[in-house]
């Protein structure tokens, strides 16, 4: 089930408003040139700025998500009509057959429990067509990401058009061994509602990662660095084995 930020319409509607720097979707674009991805499976496409980014180099796109709130929004942006939508996950798939999977943001570390996420790498495997890639990020688990997780990291104060001012912030709640649990906070000054948004990530071990997909069938291509947080992510090429099987 998808988080209250994205699920809740007040919510999903600020996401986009609060983060408005989306660099880290440059080297997904870049990889998809790369690999010369003409159709495009976009798992975990909330709002859809990544896939509408797609659809307008003039890429077909596909993109799912649980959230339905958040495929409201992707809807009623420009040039929605260029991307298939679909409210659900990648486990449950229609027939497809594209040159690039990707799991942008913390799309990968949303799927905590193994056999979703198992079947999550399967439902790409198979969307896959021969020698299409697969190309996610994980935060990697030695920097420690979730130490910053509080109020005097995270507060901010922004005024969003059409609703006015709002406070959020971020604490976190627990660390359990690779399960970090944390809660965003939202104020809506001008009424005085304050919503909340709890949220889980898990934090792979690469060798575990490499080992997931091997599993499923893929070929590790390579592991990079994330471009926009040196250092501190692992970003996996994996790739469906052609018809020759490399």
């Amino acid at each position: 089930m998808a988080d209250e930020c994205f699920r809740h319409p007040r919510l999903a509607a600020l996401y986009d408003v609060l983060d408005t720097d989306r660099g880290d979707l440059v080297p997904y674009l870049r990889m998809a040139e790369e690999f010369g991805a003409r159709r495009v499976l976009d798992i975990g496409c909330g709002t859809g700025v990544f896939a509408l980014l797609l659809a307008g180099r003039g890429i077909e796109v596909v993109g799912v998500d649980p959230a339905g709130a958040s495929l409201d929004v992707a809807r009623g942006r420009p040039g929605a009509d260029r991307v298939r939508w679909i409210e659900g996950d990648a486990t449950s798939l229609p027939a497809l057959r594209v040159d690039l999977a990707t799991m942008t943001a913390n799309v990968a570390q949303a799927i905590t429990d193994r056999p979703s996420w198992q079947g999550t790498l399967r439902g790409a495997y198979e969307a896959l067509r021969p020698g299409g890639h697969l190309v996610f990020e994980t935060r990697d688990p030695a920097r420690r990401a979730w130490e910053e997780w509080t109020r005097e990291h995270t507060h901010r104060t922004a005024d969003v058009p059409g609703v006015g001012t709002v406070e959020s912030w971020c604490r976190l709640l627990d660390v359990s061994g690779p399960m970090v649990t944390f809660r965003w906070t939202y104020v809506f000054v001008a009424d005085g509602e304050v919503l909340t948004s709890d949220s889980t990530l898990r934090f792979w071990e690469r060798e575990e990662v490499a080992a997931d997909l091997v599993e499923q069938g893929y070929l590790v291509r390579e592991v990079r660095g994330a471009p926009d947080r040196e250092g501190r992510e692992f970003v996996f090429v994996a790739r469906r084995p052609g018809e020759d099987g490399r």
